[in-house]
């Protein structure tokens, strides 16, 4: 599959925007500016983007806790987004959800910080798709550590009972927190999961943008031909689980050994030595992300706070003029 160089570029744009987000997110966490915790996705850009450039108008995907990279994969606004990070009133969620509720609805049902929680909303999402008879598709995303999660098995078996246009996207990066796949299953491949729900499951290496993206777009046209199908993403994940993770469990020639295959450097020596990019249009586009990123933290940084009497509006529906739940 020849992908065209518009689409290419597309790609290499969203996995730098994402990059630079999460090391400025680190910076300003790390500042004392930001507060809660923080997921980083570093490394692991390839998954989101790769699976997020294969959908169409209309499909929906559900993020995980380590959402950043599914957001700004699907377009999400990069002023929200670090708003919300802030806790401003112009953030994604007003302010209220923070790092692991980042939603956009027109392509995004959110993050969850559930482990495995995006899962059956994601079944409903496609139990909706199918029920109004719409060409569409709802990729989950969900970790390694989600799999041993119930809502991954009853998910799989209702969505492979019923037809559901699903595709479950698993982002393994090997450590579920600190343990190693190795020690939680007893597997070699985490896409055999599927054999036992009569569901078709590919697994791919998560750091080739170009293979991820080819593989979600057969997976998407398997999905709505015959329905749910798990795409297994091998990758890994550089930073801590969180920030407050020591990363004791792992050796720091493991993390420069995976470093080495970075995403990012693998896209960019494919597009210098096949695409007919130069270093000069490359790095214009490196630039760009900075200055969205640099925008995003001014944007975030001069917006109001929320205002107390909104949160009763932000948890419930208000119906006839009165607020439903209180």
């Amino acid at each position: 599959m020849k992908l065209q160089k518009e689409l290419l570029k597309t790609m290499y744009v969203r996995m730098t925007r994402i990059r630079v987000f999460e090391e400025r997110a680190a910076e300003l966490f790390a500042q004392g500016a930001l507060h809660g915790t923080l997921h980083l996705s570093i490394g692991e850009e390839a998954t989101a983007v790769g699976v997020c450039a294969a959908m169409e108008d209309g499909d929906m995907i559900t993020q995980t806790h380590r959402g950043h990279s599914q957001a700004i994969a699907t377009g999400t606004d990069l002023g929200g987004m670090m708003a919300e990070l802030f806790g401003k009133a112009t953030g994604t969620c007003g302010g209220y959800g923070g790092s692991m509720h980042i939603a956009s609805l027109t392509a995004s049902l959110g993050a969850n910080g559930i482990v495995g929680g995006g899962i059956p909303l994601a079944a409903g999402s496609a139990l909706s798709q199918q029920y109004l008879g719409k060409s569409n598709i709802t990729a989950c995303f969900f970790g390694d550590g989600a799999v041993n999660e119930g809502a991954f098995h009853e998910t799989a078996n209702l969505a492979s009972v019923w037809k559901l246009p699903l595709l479950m996207v698993c982002e393994n990066n090997l450590y579920g927190m600190s343990m190693h796949v190795s020690r939680s299953m007893h597997i070699d491949d985490i896409a055999q999961r599927a054999l036992s729900y009569g569901m078709p499951a590919m697994a791919e290496d998560g750091n080739d943008v170009i293979a991820v993206y080819q593989a979600a777009v057969r997976a998407r046209a398997a999905v709505l031909a015959g329905g749910p199908m798990l795409l297994v993403l091998n990758t890994y994940r550089w930073a801590g689980h969180s920030h407050s993770d020591r990363q004791l469990y792992r050796t720091q020639d493991e993390v420069e050994q995976w470093k080495l295959r970075c995403p990012i450097r693998m896209l960019r020596e494919r597009l210098l030595e096949e695409d007919g990019f130069t270093q000069a249009d490359l790095d214009a586009l490196d630039a760009h992300s900075r200055a969205e990123v640099d925008r995003a933290v001014s944007f975030a940084q001069a917006s109001p706070d929320p205002d107390p009497v909104d949160m009763i509006g932000r948890v419930y529906a208000e119906r006839g003029g009165t607020v439903c739940g209180r």
